[in-house]
């Protein structure tokens, strides 16, 4: 099958927007995390989350969001949220590749594949209230559009005029990791030359963060201290730190890439799939369906697993999650799996949900393309499973990485990996 590198990456984050801002402040061990400050959150267990940080009038934070530069204040209100950060990761992922296509042949061999686990979550809640309260007429025409999952994939399709594949993909907390591993296997299969691939998510909001804190599966003891929250590994995590925002990469045949004397960040050379057929929300215990995901990425990627030398993990910092996932490692891996390092980038910006394994995978591809291996934060206290694995406590490490490997696992027992080599 055809050869597929990624050419482009977008991304925002609790970290801030850009991807060299985001580079920068996850390996320098910064801290997306803090109280909730968009709504009033001070009656729900859970106050803590990864809020993208938006421009201020008048004040200056470095990374802050200004949706307006990216979309018209008109155009903003036919969007939920999810739907504005899919649209700016995918806008500088696209003019990070430098792709423009010049003739409609190649317009029709560019596709957008971008997902998310919620969709307009916000934009549902803040509709049925106002519909309760105020009656059907007063709902926007847009409430339908702008609620949609595949619309991510739709907006950025009209703005460049992509006529390619145009999907999406829903499967919770592997949507990112999913959406890449698809629109790779389109290009691989000769149905496009280049897609734009990722994940998108703004689920922080009273009915999101509710919602997962009555399946108790936030962290609720570190209210006080909201940068401690996230704490994959450690004995004392007590559950996942909402998080809210979107990956995107330009993935593209790697003839074509070469063709355009395209920057080539990595190669994606496996994608494996599987299903726990186990529980709605915990992980099978055994580890089992994490363990055939990695296994079918290798062998999909023609790699041993003695050839891999980071690891993104899923890592949530749930109690259950952490471990199994461990467990499923050190069984694929054997006595390679102490040689690996590994680490949880949602110790410093949460659990973006569907928007987690784009993030995640653009944050692996990073590692391979500078040599820097970014940390997790707040592992103060492994638990007995991490006992002799290379988890990367609380800074980042230089490592060469030739081969890399991102995990997303989500509610429904599905199971994605990535893995990527430098080209």
């Amino acid at each position: 099958m055809r050869r597929v590198v990624i050419t482009g990456m977008g991304i925002v984050s609790p970290l801030g927007l850009g991807l060299d801002h985001n580079w920068a402040a996850i390996t320098a061990g910064k801290s997306g995390l803090g109280a909730i400050k968009g709504f009033d959150a001070s009656d729900l267990p859970s106050r803590v989350a990864g809020e993208v940080p938006l421009a201020i009038e008048g004040e200056d934070v470095p990374g802050a969001l200004d949706i307006n530069k990216y979309i018209e204040h008109k155009e903003q209100k036919k969007m939920d949220r999810f739907i504005h950060y899919g649209w700016v990761a995918a806008q500088d992922a696209v003019e990070d590749s430098g792709w423009k296509p010049q003739d409609e042949e190649a317009r029709c061999r560019t596709g957008v594949l971008m997902g998310s686990g919620i969709g307009g979550l916000e934009n549902i809640q803040n509709t049925s209230i106002m519909m309760q309260e105020r009656g059907p007429r007063r709902i926007s025409p847009f409430f339908i559009p702008s609620s949609l999952i595949n619309l991510i994939s739709g907006q950025v399709s009209i703005k460049y005029g992509f006529k390619g594949p145009n999907h999406a993909v829903v499967t919770a907390c592997a949507t990112g990791t999913h959406a890449i591993g698809d629109a790779a296997r389109l290009i691989m299969l000769d149905d496009a030359d280049v897609m734009v691939a990722g994940g998108a998510e703004a689920a922080i909001c009273r009915v999101g963060v509710g919602g997962f804190a009555a399946c108790r599966a936030l962290s609720t003891g570190f209210n006080d201290t909201p940068q401690k929250a996230s704490r994959p590994f450690d004995k004392a995590r007590d559950g996942f730190v909402i998080g809210e925002g979107a990956g995107a990469v330009v993935l593209e045949e790697y003839e074509h890439a070469k063709k355009r004397g395209a920057k080539i960040y990595a190669e994606i050379t496996g994608y494996g799939l599987s299903g726990d057929a186990y529980h709605v929300t915990s992980p099978s215990e055994d580890g089992d369906g994490g363990y055939r995901a990695m296994r079918a990425a290798l062998k999909r990627a023609g790699v041993t697993a003695e050839d891999v030398d980071y690891i993104n993990t899923h890592g949530t910092s749930t109690p259950l999650g952490d471990d199994i996932e461990l467990t499923a490692i050190k069984r694929l891996f054997g006595n390679h799996a102490p040689k690996v390092s590994m680490s949880s980038t949602k110790s410093a910006i949460g659990h973006l949900l569907g928007a987690a394994g784009a993030v995640e995978a653009i944050y692996t591809v990073k590692a391979i393309e500078t040599g820097v291996i970014p940390p997790t934060l707040n592992l103060d206290d492994a638990t007995d499973v991490a006992e002799g694995l290379d988890l990367v406590p609380h800074a980042a490490k230089e490592r060469k990485v030739d081969t890399a490997m991102s995990n997303s696992f989500g509610f429904g027992g599905t199971n994605a990996c990535l893995v990527f080599r430098k080209v």
